[in-house]
């Protein structure tokens, strides 16, 4: 008999899926603490750590090495945007595009680190504890569904 899956077990989205879903979250987070105070603060720090934590949940193994790259693409993409739209969020508003993404980069950079450790932790957390049987596993479950 098969157990319920907990949250943190729900391991079958595809890759391009969960890159989507980073995007939305973190620049939700964005838009929720420009839109409140101004600029970025704690609250996107915190966001974007559990974003990545979420991600590394909800990736299907084979497509573990899109995530495993993402956090500090997704955070440098994110505030090229944020440079663009909205510079004064991120840096100095005289600050070039460059200055501003790598000044956003390095102030958040605590949140980038630990975001990516958490990211990375839990992605090798899975490998070990899913070995052969979780490959096994998701190809089944893969091929029933295209079937169906």
């Amino acid at each position: 008999m098969r157990h319920a899956e907990a949250f943190w077990e729900v391991r079958h989205e595809p890759g391009r899926q969960v890159v989507s879903l980073g995007v939305a979250v973190t620049l939700t987070a964005v838009s929720i603490d420009v839109a409140l105070v101004g600029r970025l603060t704690l609250f996107f720090d915190l966001c974007f750590v559990v974003t990545c934590l979420g991600l590394a949940a909800l990736v299907r193994r084979r497509d573990f090495y899109l995530v495993a790259v993402l956090p500090p693409l997704l955070m440098t993409t994110v505030f090229g945007f944020v440079a663009l739209v909205a510079r004064p969020a991120v840096a100095d508003p005289r600050d070039s595009l460059l200055q501003a993404v790598v000044s956003g980069v390095a102030t958040h950079g605590v949140a980038l680190f630990v975001g990516y450790a958490i990211c990375l932790g839990w992605l090798a957390w899975r490998l070990h504890r899913e070995g052969e049987a979780g490959v096994v596993e998701e190809i089944e479950r893969e091929l029933g569904q295209s079937a169906g």
